[in-house]
């Protein structure tokens, strides 16, 4: 080759490859720009379609899972049991924030969080295995195992799935990673591929013994111009070798060849590879998704009339329930009523095959199917229940309404014991739910005089529905849902009050969790604009089973105004109350307090939720005119 005047010509080659007149580009000489590369590293342009590898890989991964969870129906949800397993083991305080931050949503946002964690970890071992596969494909494996032993653990799944569904999740996601890495030039699976062919003499052109053989592979760069075409000429020559323009290959043409191993070629089928798996897997995850909470319905699983009640209470009448639009209704709808508990999916029970066992530190232990249970005498009591987690709102923002009242139809509890035989130092009652969810609340308190703590098969008159429950679940008046009311009830134990710890104890919970005298503001909304005149203030007031005795309202730190309160339909239910109001022009804050029946007036020190309940007044502020 000869350069003179700023030109160069390349001698020594055949007409058909010499490029004779090739004007020069200041990329082109020494220390000019292709020298010094404006290019990535080689590393990096191996690293983001590494990390695209990973992450479409782990989603098809997740989408195989979920497509035969929704398939198989004793088959888990990869994604459900380890979110399942990350609130085992969440730590004290971890239940309040995520209730505090999320409300009732919080079961989606841990899910799309162990969705989200989970394709970071595949794009991790994207990244990884594009260096090194086998410490990429580990990093696969180990994700596995720890979604093997969740789904193990988890009571209402098949064991044999349980290992079955993960093993073949990260087959077909270690599958989908090695063959899209392949399509990445300088990554450890295409490196290995091309070094093998080079090995057993496998190359796709053959240069004639003019030394050694440049790298061949397409490098993926920012562009591809027409001065780094003149470069590769221009280095070419200086070689003495001819510039690979176009290579003949068996069942194609030349043009065909060079197409196929371009750098702009091969990153275009890396990408359609991966676009349409990622597509596939989307489709499927969300068919499996749909299939699996087709398996776990929300609502009624029983077409069957409870039965006949001996003495069924009367409808309510108009002095037990006010009119005022906005007010919470005295009996919450079934698919209004509030809804907390561990369980990611609403578990499924076979009425036919179900069985509640009462066992422990009784003198008959005994077993009830669900027909002997429905044999058995029947009652109705209405019965406020509420969640601990439940806040008093501030600064005009929505509570959470975690408290609701219906009307529950069931066995009573102290005719099972008495029947059972409570053997003496028996402290404790134990509940434990079909997926091993427990609570433990004091005997002395479900044995009282004037409580009716019960085994609830009815909810406001129809069986209970899945989310609430069915077949059984545990009602005991004036105590907080996280030590007494057990859904999806399979056996009852009693122990002392030493031997056992509810689900919620070790994470900081308190022990024993009387439902605390509390009170809200439903009408008007805090921040609302109204006119002046006349404004109804109402709410609901509630402290089961200890009942409430009046409620009072505040206008602007004034002197407590008592309200009207609905007639109590009992002791362990809410009440509403009522104070109309001349609103004049003006903010104005708003707070309410009740008095239970015991003559205890609601505090007006505010408390969060843990360990006990929250505590303070609720306080609305609102602008008139």
């Amino acid at each position: 080759m000869r350069l003179s005047h700023g030109r160069a010509t390349v001698t020594g080659m055949s007409t058909s490859a010499a490029r004779p007149d090739i004007s020069t580009d200041p990329a082109l000489e020494p220390g000019g720009a292709a020298a010094v590369g404006a290019r990535p590293s080689g590393r990096w342009r191996t690293t983001w379609p590494a990390a695209l590898a990973g992450l479409v890989a782990g989603s098809a991964a997740i989408a195989v899972g979920e497509l035969v969870a929704g398939v198989v129906r004793d088959a888990p949800s990869l994604v459900t049991v380890v979110g399942s397993l990350v609130i085992a083991l969440q730590p004290a305080g971890a239940k309040e924030l995520m209730v505090t931050l999320f409300g009732t949503n919080d079961k989606l946002v841990l899910n799309l969080g162990v969705l989200l964690g989970a394709l970071v970890i595949a794009l991790i071992s994207g990244v990884v295995a594009g260096r090194r596969f086998a410490n990429g494909a580990w990093i696969f494996v180990g994700f596995g195992v720890l979604a093997a032993f969740a789904a193990y653990e988890e009571p209402l799944t098949s064991r044999l799935f349980a290992i079955i569904v993960p093993i073949l999740a990260v087959a077909v996601g270690l599958g989908v990673l090695y063959g899209l890495l392949a399509l990445v030039p300088g990554s450890s699976v295409e490196t290995g591929r091309r070094a093998g062919r080079t090995a057993n003499g496998v190359r796709s052109v053959s240069r004639g013994g003019a030394g050694p053989e440049p790298d061949e592979r397409p490098v993926w760069r920012p562009t591809d111009t027409a001065a780094a075409r003149r470069a590769a000429v221009v280095r070419s020559a200086s070689t003495g070798s001819a510039p690979r323009r176009k290579v003949r290959r068996a069942g194609g043409t030349a043009r065909d060849a060079a197409t196929s191993t371009s750098p702009e070629w091969t990153r275009r089928r890396f990408l359609i590879a991966s676009a349409s798996t990622l597509g596939a897997a989307v489709v499927v995850g969300a068919t499996g998704r749909s299939l699996v909470n087709g398996q776990h319905p929300t609502g009624a699983v029983s077409t069957s009339r409870l039965p006949a009640v001996p003495n069924p209470l009367p409808p309510l009448t108009a002095a037990e329930s006010f009119t005022v639009p906005g007010i919470t209704p005295i009996v919450m709808p079934n698919n209004q009523f509030y809804k907390i508990d561990t369980t990611l999916l609403t578990p499924q029970v076979d009425a036919n095959a179900w069985q509640l066992d009462v066992k422990g530190m009784v003198n008959h232990p005994l077993s009830f199917t669900y027909d002997e249970l429905l044999a058995m005498p029947l009652f109705e009591q209405y019965v406020t229940i509420a969640c601990v987690s439940n806040d008093v709102a501030q600064d005009n923002q929505p509570g959470l309404n975690l408290v609701g009242n219906a009307l529950w139809t069931g066995v009573k509890l102290k005719d099972v014991l008495n029947s059972a035989g409570i053997q003496t130092g028996a402290s404790q009652v134990v509940g434990r739910s079909v997926d091993d969810f427990t609570v433990g609340f004091p005997t002395d308190w479900a044995m009282a005089e004037g409580r009716e703590p019960m085994i609830a098969v009815g909810m406001n008159g129809v069986p209970l529905p899945a989310d609430h429950g069915f077949p059984a679940r545990l009602i005991v008046p004036g105590l907080f849902g996280y030590v007494s009311a057990t859904k999806w009830l399979a056996s009852i134990e009693l122990t002392t009050r030493d031997a056992v710890d509810g689900y919620w104890i070790p994470l900081g919970w308190a022990k024993d969790g009387p439902i605390l005298t509390q009170s809200r503001i439903d009408v008007p909304q805090g921040g609302a604009n109204l006119a002046e005149g006349r404004v109804n203030l109402a709410g609901v007031a509630w402290a089961p089973d200890r009942g409430i005795e009046g409620v009072e309202v505040s206008i602007d730190a004034g002197s407590w105004q008592p309200a009207q309160i609905s007639q109590p339909i009992s002791k362990a239910t809410w009440v509403q109350w009522l104070l109309p109001w001349n609103a004049t022009k003006g903010l104005h804050s708003i707070e309410v307090r009740a008095t239970d029946g015991a003559g205890e007036i609601q505090t007006a020190e505010i408390s969060d939720p843990a360990p006990d309940g929250a505590r303070g007044h609720h306080r609305i502020t609102v602008t008139v005119g």
